[in-house]
């Protein structure tokens, strides 16, 4: 009897392993983040001065509306009721809004509508023109402010006001400007009452058209964009503030030189000034300055930061009251970003946090301004949470659960919705009360991956040769066995502001390495010196020197891996995209023999080709840092490749262009050495959508192939 039962205990645990799925390449692609991807309260919005608070169920198509006092759902509304009412088309509550606690707000193809969730009855509020781009909304004003080619415009109960007019289209206003870096994401900032809009203006004239190839039309044409390489000529800033009371704009330059940056731009509550933070191109020393809004005049500077590696700002300064200029800053002075309380004549009245991890931004004040949320790692950096702190410094966690978060504040901090997932957690959405208690268990994702084949996932730690701690992640088959000899492909990162090991679902990894242990793969990750989230030193120690310190930390999990008995070390692989790309040619050219096979995507190759606002922070000039450049130009070692590296590259990428691989596939013809190239027509950056399948199995299936 003894042994039937175990053997039916067997019989059982083989029976439901043989039951459970294959991961498709395809879905492991395309369904990560849909139908793969851990349920949440999709759409959760507060309603404005209530405790109630809405979300969508259905697809989209019905928005929920409840009650944080004791969780019951007042009210649904149908999306068919708001197309009924609107004569609309809409497939679902997209990107909805609430304008107040009873109407909602929604758009499509530029078209935006009202609609009252009570009456079920809407109107059409705005109609832009459906090119029109960068579209800044201030609906309670009935103000819309938006971008036609070169040029900004404003609608403003239903009249259009142009506030620029340039034919010349290097005079570019009202969009983002210095590619997008020091926090930069639009280029419009409405002033507290709408009395004023404040833009982005940069005059590209200087800077060289780069020519991208369009190949759908016949003949090819030429997509000219503007690239501004290290060393060379770049975009000249300005702020304009357009006033509507005397219809007239004033134009701020930087003080230094013409091509420093001007950034992180802020209103003061009285709408009389705005606060811009002028950095040199050096991007080692930076001011915090005001200026008259109605005059453009400088008034004074406030402080400034200066660092012999870099300084780089990307908040803008914080008025915690609507009563008071006095403002807090975000500095990572003394090594990590705090948060530093001034007065309006630039004293500092107080250090609020002294905390040894990175504060990420400041979300709002609350309790009726008495204190500040903000986000930042924690003491975990894998982590990412909500505190609050109050004017004395007395900090408090509000997201108590290890994992990352993202948090939604009602009632002036009388509620928090927080959703959250960690490790082994795919997805919770919490209600919490003000001190971050939880109140209530709004939704508990189950794990849609349970029924698939997939592989453990070990987070650790070892330590680079100065006794650095760095995080590794690991992925093991789901049929690992620790008596057998693994091969292994390395993904790797390694770039500033990005961390590929994060306490969340799947823990930063994509569901295709997955797919790849389950081919008999280990697939490791580790974040290197140089990545996001560790603190200044951790981070700045690769200045002047891209690659060098990143390679050293990528051989230490080089070492790490020989020494697992499990670990095949005459077979491993590496891969990564953009920085990932240049880490990962750098590994096959400078570190030869480390790996057999090699996968690089859109890799920087020499960084005088890349743009002078990321490049020259962690590089320097060209002609101030010579030895650095050559030392980290790939074009250099081309003589030195050992084993298979194929080089792939967006057609018209606009970020890493394509100059950089054309470039290092001459060399290597001049040197007489094979390589493998795939391009990737009429993409970008990136790959994305449907041919993203394509990218995928190219990466691996080179893998698989040449690394046996």
């Amino acid at each position: 009897m003894k042994i039937y039962l175990f053997l039916l205990v067997i019989s059982i645990s083989i029976s439901s392993f043989a039951q459970k799925k294959e991961l498709t390449l395809s879905e492991s692609v395309l369904q990560q983040y849909r139908a793969l991807g851990p349920d949440k309260m999709h759409g959760f919005m507060w309603l404005p001065k209530s405790d109630k608070y809405s979300y969508l169920v259905d697809k989209f198509t019905t928005l929920k509306i409840n009650s944080a006092v004791d969780s019951k759902i007042n009210f649904s509304v149908l999306i068919s009721e708001v197309n009924t009412s609107l004569s609309t088309e809409f497939r679902g509550f997209y990107g909805y809004t609430w304008k107040n606690e009873n109407a909602i707000i929604l758009h499509a193809d530029n078209v935006y509508y009202e609609f009252d969730v009570n009456t079920k009855k809407g109107r059409k509020i705005f109609d832009l023109d459906v090119k029109s781009e960068n579209i800044d909304d201030e609906i309670n004003k009935d103000l819309i402010a938006y971008t036609a080619q070169n040029n900004l415009f404003v609608l403003k109960k239903g009249e259009i006001i142009q506030i620029t007019s340039n034919l010349d289209k290097n005079i570019v206003s009202g969009k983002h400007f210095a590619r997008n870096e020091f926090g930069i994401s639009k280029g419009t900032f409405w002033s507290p009452n709408g009395n004023f809009l404040a833009f982005y203006q940069k005059d590209e004239t200087d800077v060289h058209n780069y020519p991208l190839l369009d190949i759908e039309s016949t003949p090819g044409e030429l997509i000219s964009i503007k690239y501004p390489m290290a060393g060379q000529k770049s975009e000249k800033p300005r702020v304009g503030i357009y006033n509507f009371n005397t219809k007239q704009t004033v134009f701020i330059s930087p003080r230094g030189k013409s091509d420093d940056y001007l950034t992180n731009l802020s209103w003061t509550p009285d709408e009389k000034y705005v606060v811009i933070v002028e950095l040199n191109r050096g991007q080692n020393h930076l001011w915090v300055n005001i200026y008259d809004a109605f005059t453009g005049e400088f008034v004074r500077n406030l402080f400034d930061e200066k660092n012999e590696k870099w300084v780089e700002p990307e908040n803008p300064v914080f008025f915690p009251s609507k009563s008071s200029n006095d403002f807090v800053w975000i500095s990572q002075r003394d090594g990590f970003n705090n948060l530093y309380y001034y007065d309006w004549s630039g004293k500092l009245k107080l250090q609020l946090t002294k905390n040894k991890f990175v504060t990420k931004s400041i979300v709002s004040t609350i309790n009726k301004g008495s204190e500040i949320v903000f986000v930042a790692t924690g003491e975990n950096p894998l982590d990412m949470n909500y505190f609050a702190v109050n004017f004395k410094g007395k900090q408090r966690l509000i997201t108590k659960k290890s994992g990352t978060h993202s948090l939604q504040i009602g009632m002036d901090g009388k509620w928090f919705f927080d959703e959250f997932s960690s490790h082994s957690i795919p997805s919770k959405s919490l209600l919490l009360n003000g001190k971050g208690d939880e109140v209530n268990e709004l939704l508990v994702a189950k794990d849609k991956l349970a029924d698939y084949k997939i592989g453990i996932t070990e987070i650790n730690s070892i330590k680079a040769e100065d006794g650095t701690k760095l995080y590794t992640r690991l992925i093991k088959p789901s049929n690992f066995d620790p008596a057998k000899k693994y091969p292994v492909m390395v993904y790797v990162y390694g770039g500033p502001h990005a961390q590929m090991i994060q306490n969340e679902w799947l823990d930063g990894s994509n569901l295709w390495m997955h797919w790849m242990a389950e081919k008999g793969y280990l697939v490791f990750t580790l974040d290197n010196r140089g990545s996001a989230n560790r603190g200044f030193e951790f981070e700045s120690c690769i200045h002047r020197q891209l690659g060098t310190i990143e390679m050293e930390d990528q051989l230490q999990g080089v070492k790490y891996l020989k020494s697992l008995p499990f670990v095949d070390s005459t077979k491993l692989a590496v891969h990564g995209w953009s920085f990932g790309g240049f880490m990962t040619t750098s590994l096959m050219l400078r570190k030869p023999g480390t790996f057999k096979v090699g996968v690089a995507g859109g890799p920087v190759t020499d960084w005088k080709y890349y743009e002078i606002m990321y490049g020259e922070r962690y590089m320097d000039l060209p002609e101030e840092n010579v030895e650095g450049y050559k030392k980290a130009s790939l074009m250099n070692y081309t003589k030195n490749l050992k084993g298979n590296l194929l080089l792939i590259h967006g057609t018209v990428d606009d970020v890493v262009v394509m100059q950089h691989n054309y470039s290092l596939i001459k060399q290597f013809v001049e040197d007489g050495v094979q390589m493998d190239f795939f391009p990737y027509p009429m993409h970008p950056h990136n790959v994305m959508g449907k041919d993203r399948v394509h990218l995928i199995e190219k990466i691996l299936t080179y893998i698989l192939k040449n690394n046996n």
